[in-house]
């Protein structure tokens, strides 16, 4: 059980990681409550394990820095960047070598301290936590001196403050995260897994730490290789067959781990290469009678919100199961 526990919390530390570099929301907090109850089974932490576990710890308070109404210590006074600050304390000790990175991460965490209770405007805390933050070591002075004079003026919107923002401390810890992934990219799970598939004869390449490709917009782009996977197979009268073999629901999660192999097939990387270049280049389009049409065809046959299922069979032009549903609502209210 301890042996499998230590692969789980691997598995959901690199979900964590991941996650939170994708800014993920709803996936990070699902994995945030895993690895916290698996952290909480753990009567002692194995040494191998320690950064895997401070490194959850530093990334779940980082995430809900901002809510100082949050409490993850005894003491009420500790906010979360406070108790976050501890863990990369902690962390910095089981690196071998510390270097220019760690030290950027440390005074923007307590820099952001203090600037989040000067946000909500608790000035006398942001004094307090001041004298617990810092020594009275020369190296800490000239910025406990310039924090000291910012908390005076009661302006959360000072330079300094603006220079070394919350946006700045993300982007260091996702480095950071960058970096702990290549040096742990031997999750037992995973490569168990990926064996797995590729022993059902999928010819699936490991996606192992494979990051989303995110487009200008911000959006994903993994749902419209999503959508180009089921219209191939569909189209090619093979996906039904091969999920027999696998009794996957199209609805599951599962499910859509089987599609992310697919995605990973040399093969599919040069088939039907005008269809992926038209869905990764979608823009905002109008929606046809014809269309309208298909997607009410769809819902008669299929029902309402078996929106992959109509979006494979019905005859779309450049559309997902997202803008499927939101046209039926359209239509509905319409009607």
């Amino acid at each position: 059980e301890a042996v499998a526990a230590e692969w789980m919390l691997e598995f959901a530390c690199s979900c964590l990681c991941r996650h939170f570099a994708e800014q993920s929301g709803a996936e990070f907090w699902r994995w945030r409550d895993v690895a916290q109850a698996l952290i909480s089974g753990l009567s002692q932490i194995p040494p191998h394990q320690k950064k895997t576990v401070y490194l959850c710890q530093l990334l779940i308070r980082v995430a809900q820095g901002k809510s100082l109404g949050l409490q993850f210590e005894n003491d009420k006074r500790i906010s979360p960047l406070e108790s976050a600050l501890s863990f990369w304390t902690l962390l910095e000790r089981e690196e071998i070598k510390l270097e220019k990175l760690h030290e950027e991460i440390r005074r923007l965490i307590q820099i952001q301290i203090v600037a989040v209770h000067m946000e909500n405007r608790y000035f006398r805390e942001a004094a307090e936590v001041l004298e617990r933050l810092f020594t009275d070591s020369e190296s800490d002075k000239p910025l406990r001196v310039k924090l000291a004079t910012i908390i005076k003026t009661r302006d959360p919107y000072v330079p300094l403050l603006q220079s070394f923002s919350y946006g700045l401390l993300i982007s260091k810890i996702k480095s950071y995260i960058e970096r702990f992934m290549k040096e742990n990219e031997t999750n037992f799970l995973i490569q168990e897994a990926t064996k797995h598939v590729v022993s059902k004869g999928l010819g699936a390449t490991t996606l192992q730490n494979r990051p989303v490709k995110v487009n200008e917009n911000g959006r994903s782009d993994l749902e419209k290789k999503h959508r180009f996977v089921i219209k191939y197979y569909t189209a090619k009268g093979c996906l039904n067959s091969k999920m027999q073999n696998c009794c996957l629901d199209v609805y599951s999660s599962l499910f859509w781990i089987y599609v992310n192999c697919l995605l990973g097939l040399t093969s599919m990387q040069n088939v039907g290469q005008n269809e992926v270049s038209l869905a990764c280049s979608r823009r905002r389009q109008k929606w046809t009678p014809k269309e309208d049409l298909e997607l009410k065809l769809g819902v008669k046959e299929f029902g309402v919100g078996n929106w992959a299922k109509i979006l494979a069979h019905g005859a779309f032009d450049n559309r997902t199961s997202v803008m499927l549903k939101d046209r039926w609502r359209t239509l509905s209210k319409m009607k």
